[in-house]
């Protein structure tokens, strides 16, 4: 069983709009064993979409088309499906009564083009789920050999796709397909090695794998988020890919040791403040470098956000001297970034301060300590301690690394790795 995803949507070609859906629907295709060779973006031109469908038809046994089922006169997904397989568009007067409705709860009128969306191709069955006003629609689609393909239409917005694909469109293609085993996945992130590294560390392990193909090991870089190493099993039900993922996942962290730091959607922040949070600690932070992107990624963390005190940003050199009491020029970066950590406990009332200074201007970069170089700092009762790294690319990258590379060596440190 083959399926190609085709996003509609001219925003798409603009760059007006990142294609996030194709990437995690080409996703969930392949851990549900459906195999996914082409990906198509499509801008809102009728023959232009009407030709991405017909070739993908051609070459693949089913289409995802995501996008084009608003109510505007551009959302033209649903004509084209009718004009392709030749039906006509009727109104589906349960899906209607739907979309008066959610208007109606919201204490709004519909406009009359909202009815747009309730038009169906005949012969189409519309998707259960339909969080939003956009219904989705499974539409088969009859071969010159007696045999059928299909089309399903979904809505562009993430969280309404979604839904439609893991409630109806996977079980569908699965059904299909005949597929009867569970492909699931699990992902664990690193931080302080390289891919290349990582694939060091774990030669023999990867080679071991492949001779035996169940499970699978697969590296994904991800910027500021690390390294991901995702382990995938195939078994015959859920629970026995479960036990599958846990063998291997006991194996790579002997492995790879300190290198884990969380597993699936955790990230360094989260699993922080986490650690904080248990042992009862608030954290501060003062930032010269990240400005104020550390704050931000604490305070929105998936978990323990109540064990984050708060940040200060402080840039200038009036604000410098103030919570240093005196001129900052006059300080080592080391002693500037410790210095600022433990004004972080004092002024934010909490029990772990940490700070960042950077050299930031290429021009003030020497061959010791060249743009880049920054200063990380933690202070709290019975652990203080200051590290010199050294840091890519522009200031954006510094300041992201930055981030989470301190939280790193404060992880490091709660779970008594240092």
């Amino acid at each position: 069983m083959k399926c190609e995803v085709i996003a509609v949507g001219t925003e798409l070609l603009l760059g007006q709009i990142v294609d996030t859906n194709s990437s995690w629907i080409g996703e969930q295709l392949a851990l549900a064993g459906i195999d996914s060779h082409y990906q198509t973006k499509v801008g809102d031109n009728w023959n232009r979409i009407e030709s991405a469908v017909r070739l993908g038809l051609e070459r693949s046994d089913a289409v995802v088309m995501c996008g084009g089922l608003g109510p505007t006169q551009d959302d033209i997904t649903r004509d084209v499906i009718a004009g392709l397989v030749g039906s006509e568009l009727v109104l589906d007067e349960t899906i209607a009564e739907r979309i008066r409705t959610m208007f109606k709860s919201r204490g709004r009128e519909m406009p009359q083009n909202n009815l747009r969306q309730a038009m169906v191709p005949e012969g189409a069955l519309p998707i259960p789920q339909q969080p939003g006003t956009a219904p989705g629609l499974v539409v088969p689609v009859p071969t010159e050999d007696g045999n059928q393909k299909v089309i399903y239409a979904v809505p562009g917005v993430p969280y309404e796709m979604k839904e439609m694909m893991l409630g109806t469109v996977i079980p569908d293609l699965q059904r299909r397909a005949g597929v009867t085993s569970v492909i699931e996945s699990r992902v664990l992130r690193t931080w302080g090695q390289s891919e290349s590294g990582l694939a060091e560390l774990l030669g023999q392990r990867i080679d071991e794998l492949e001779a035996s193909g169940n499970p699978t090991l697969a590296f994904l870089a991800s910027g500021i988020e690390g390294i991901k190493v995702r382990i995938t099993a195939k078994a015959p039900n859920s629970p026995e890919a479960t036990v599958m993922l846990d063998a291997e996942e006991k194996n790579l962290r002997a492995l790879l040791g300190d290198l884990v730091f969380a597993v699936d959607d955790d990230n360094m922040e989260s699993i922080v403040l986490c650690l904080l949070a248990e042992r009862g600690l608030q954290l501060g932070v003062i930032e010269t470098t990240t400005a104020g992107f550390m704050a931000h990624r604490l305070a929105t963390a998936r978990a323990g956000t109540q064990a984050f005190s708060g940040g200060v940003i402080a840039r200038g050199p009036g604000i410098l001297s103030y919570l240093l009491r005196g001129d900052p020029t006059a300080l080592q970066p080391e002693e500037a970034a410790l210095q600022l950590a433990r004004v972080a406990r004092g002024i934010l009332v909490c029990d772990v301060g940490i700070a960042t200074t950077a050299i930031e201007d290429p021009s003030r970069g020497s061959e010791t300590q060249p743009f880049g170089t920054a200063w990380l700092a933690i202070s709290m009762e019975g652990f203080e301690t200051v590290e010199q790294v050294s840091l890519p690319g522009d200031l954006e990258r510094i300041r992201q690394f930055s981030v989470i590379s301190l939280l790193n060596i404060l992880r490091l440190h709660l779970e008594g790795r240092r």
